[in-house]
């Protein structure tokens, strides 16, 4: 069989696909495969090969403490051996797999997140090879940034967790329905526009932009708020954390500035100030001040 990449969909399989490709040109290696850690802990599953030559790996799991991987996972940390079939520091419950790949030196690289392991990354030989110090140094940027992409979307999920319970009933019976103010949905959007800050994946970014969107429709003031406002010709589509940020940069703050202003990350800033110039119509932020000190949202 040619080089190919094949994946199963675990829960992380799709980040981890997408750099398995990485891990084995920097290891200038003829393989790499890895999964999950799943079984809190217990075990891992190997969901993705890359440049696999059968599918004997595909679907294994490695229970903590066996095998390779099991000896990286149960460590947390690295291992790697020359002679995979001959060493001893490992059991061998897993050679057939690893006998069908063809494989001679093998290296398991664990994924660990606030001292958990999450994912386990093979590289491996289908040669004898001696590895060095600058050789596992040089892995260290793609665990690194796995582990930072795991925790953002860590604390994404624990956050929209806390959304979904927002406003949720306590007791099992029924209630009647409970309106959200205008402060709690002031609350939820800055918390979506703090989600959609942290998230690289362009198309959760949007979903997220999008339920803000629907949030600040629901946001609607009073209707004699309204009537003054359109009276006033000032625009009804910003956000209150939108207009808070252009009247801290309407002071001449820098967005860093801004950010310790208000208590937000400066990410965060700069994702209300660009939603504010695009309602605004604006070409950039001191456009955006003139304009919205036309309407008289600002000061």
């Amino acid at each position: 069989m040619s080089p190919e990449l094949i994946q199963e969909p675990p829960t992380e399989g799709g980040r981890l696909l997408r750099t398995l490709a990485a891990f084995r040109a920097t290891g200038d290696s003829d393989m790499a495969f890895g999964g999950p850690v799943v079984d809190s802990g217990g075990a891992l599953d190997i969901t993705a090969l890359h440049s696999a030559q059968t599918r004997a790996l595909q679907g294994l799991r490695v229970r903590s403490g066996y095998g390779l991987g099991g000896k990286a996972l149960l460590m947390g940390r690295p291992v790697s051996v020359t002679n995979y079939y001959d060493a001893r520091g490992i059991t061998h419950q897993y050679d057939g797999p690893v006998r069908a790949e063809q494989l001679e030196t093998v290296t398991a690289l664990p994924i660990v997140v606030d001292r958990v392991p999450r994912m386990v990354v093979y590289v491996g030989h289908r040669a004898q090879v001696v590895l060095g110090d600058v050789w596992y140094d040089a892995f260290l940027p793609h665990v690194r940034r796995l582990e930072r992409e795991i925790a953002v979307d860590d604390e994404v999920r624990r956050r929209l967790g806390q959304l979904r319970h927002l406003g949720r009933p306590a007791a099992p019976a029924p209630q009647p329905d409970v309106q959200l103010t205008r402060a709690d949905l002031r609350d939820i959007s800055d918390e979506l526009a703090d989600l959609a800050s942290l998230v690289e994946d362009d198309a959760l970014r949007a979903r997220l932009e999008e339920v803000r969107s629907r949030v600040e429709q629901g946001r609607a003031p009073a209707p004699a708020q309204i009537a003054r406002r359109k009276a006033d010709g000032v625009p009804t589509g910003l956000a209150a954390r939108e207009i808070d940020v252009l009247t801290q940069v309407a002071l001449g703050q820098s967005n860093r500035e801004v950010a310790v202003s208000l208590g937000l990350v400066e990410s965060t800033v700069k994702s209300y100030l660009k939603n504010a110039m695009r309602k605004l119509h604006a070409s950039n932020r001191v456009h955006a001040v003139r304009l919205a000190r036309e309407a008289g949202v600002i000061d």
